[in-house]
């Protein structure tokens, strides 16, 4: 089972910060983020499916990936990779988009707050004894959706232990 070791907040800097255990070997959990059908299995909140994901992953290459709610709404967000050591780090960009992966205002979803176009996300790994830690952080988000994002991250990563 994961375990939640901390989940911290600055709100004047609008950075999510998560460090999560998986009871999942590196490769495992390194997989599940850089390979697009594995991402498709857990992207999203536990009430959201990935559909649709496509990964260029490499420096420079980018995603592009959607969430299906039960409602039937879909939101779509992209990015660029920016950092890539392997079975280490990732770091890319983060923004919504439309189907095209054209970036596109959180307005465009009816999200609240104020969003930049560029978020960024940074994703450390490390292996303990089989198990593996990251460290996620998301920069740019709103301080008002910390919170809503932080719940929505660990339902994300909650699927990760779930389905591997």
């Amino acid at each position: 089972m994961a375990t939640n070791n901390s989940n911290s907040t600055t709100e004047q800097q609008k950075v999510l910060t998560i460090k999560r255990t998986f009871d999942l070997p590196l490769a495992t959990v390194w997989k599940a983020w850089s390979d697009e059908k594995s991402l498709k299995k857990w992207w999203g909140p536990k009430e959201y499916t990935c559909p649709d994901c496509t990964i260029d992953f490499r420096v420079g290459g980018k995603f592009l990936a959607s969430m299906l709610g039960e409602d039937g709404k879909k939101f779509w967000s992209t990015g660029t990779y920016k950092e890539i050591i392997p079975m280490k780090k990732i770091v890319n960009t983060d923004s919504f988009s439309d189907s095209e992966g054209n970036i596109v205002p959180a307005s465009y979803y009816d999200m609240p707050g104020d969003w930049g176009f560029e978020l960024l996300v940074t994703v450390e790994f490390e292996e303990v004894n089989g198990k593996t830690n990251i460290k996620l952080q998301h920069e740019g988000l709103p301080a008002e959706m910390i919170e809503d994002c932080t719940k929505g991250w660990q339902s994300s990563l909650d699927k990760i232990e779930s389905i591997f």
